[in-house]
């Protein structure tokens, strides 16, 4: 591995030549951000660079920081290091960070999907010597339905709660799957109302120029009576909680890939669960890899163990790097 490019230390991904983390976990003094998901952007950094569209969600998130931005697809020199964001198609403002050093390429891909979902800067394959990849869902079991299938069985179960009478509740990680399922729902079956914390993202991202339709942010005055037959949008934790049964008669629903597992949809205790996630399922993982044109793989978080051992198949040169980053499922609960 060279150490003049990137390398893995306890503090996070570090380039010697620039001296600077990517998504580090422990407090330096420059750190760039591929996005805003807790687990990636991080408080206690003396300096952030991000991408344009990332740095309103990380103020909104991380308070008053030193935050300095690039367009996608900008080149940056940072000492001996050539940096540029490009778009990883996790959410609004995600990126894939392309480091260069003498002439040899690694790409940081932080979270990724390949597939567009409509609200997100699509996916930008980039080629590179070494790759560094999540694998939250490195298993053949993962493979997403299209979007647009997904969002025909959330309408009719919508539609059908309403027609009964009945709330919606659909528990949903605040930034970015909230925001893409808003982009899915037919706002003509019903209102939507919102969570505290999935109205203030929204609020975030409306004022950077994406577009959500109307929402009603569920404060302690509002009367459910006022807003027959809707759809609630919430972190998955308030599901089941004093919050939600405050909408009396509902079904629930959780959106996530583990959805695609029966033992979590079980455990999930909701009535419906829908297969969709920002990651990339099995095959996106694939395609990604391959596009990069990369011979190095380096898997970072998610079925790191059994992914690698994948790839050595397939001719990569393949290893698993330690991180503290999480997967969906702790992405979703941060958000509560």
């Amino acid at each position: 591995m060279s150490d003049q490019v990137l390398s893995f230390t306890d503090r996070g991904i570090y380039c010697a030549a620039g001296d600077f983390y990517i998504d580090p976990w422990r407090p330096v003094d420059r750190a760039l951000i591929t996005h805003g998901h807790a687990d990636h952007a991080r408080s206690g950094h003396k300096r952030y660079l991000c991408t344009e569209a990332c740095a309103p969600v990380m103020r909104h998130r991380l308070g008053d920081i030193s935050v300095e931005t690039v367009k996608f697809g900008e080149t940056r020199k940072i000492g001996d290091a050539l940096v540029s964001f490009h778009p990883a198609g996790h959410l609004p403002g995600s990126a894939q960070i392309r480091v260069e050093v003498a002439g040899e390429v690694w790409v940081a891909s932080g979270d990724y999907k390949v597939v567009p979902d409509g609200i997100s800067e699509p996916f930008e394959p980039v080629k590179c010597h070494s790759f560094i990849t999540e694998c939250t869902f490195g298993l053949p079991v993962f493979k997403w339905d299209d979007q647009a299938h997904v969002a025909h069985d959330l309408n009719a179960w919508w539609a059908a709660n309403a027609g009964e009478g009945k709330a919606t509740i659909l528990g949903a990680y605040s930034l970015g799957k909230a925001q893409r399922l808003l982009s899915m729902v037919d706002p003509d079956i019903g209102p939507i109302l919102t969570h505290g914390a999935v109205e203030n993202t929204n609020a975030v991202l409306r004022a950077q120029g994406y577009h959500l339709p109307d929402t009603v942010h569920v404060t302690p005055d509002l009367n459910p009576k006022d807003h027959p037959g809707a759809l609630i949008i919430a972190p998955p934790s308030a599901l089941g909680s004093n919050w939600s049964r405050r909408f009396g008669a509902s079904s629930t629903a959780f959106a996530s890939g583990w959805m695609r597992l029966r033992g979590v949809r079980r455990r999930r205790a909701a009535d419906r669960g829908f297969v969709i996630s920002d990651h990339a399922d099995w095959p996106g993982l694939m395609t990604a890899i391959k596009e990069t044109g990369a011979e190095n793989i380096y898997a970072t978080h998610g079925y790191t163990d059994i992914f690698a051992r994948w790839l050595k198949t397939q001719g990569y040169n393949a290893q698993v790097v330690p991180t503290e980053f999480g997967g969906e499922d702790d992405e979703a609960e941060e958000a509560a």
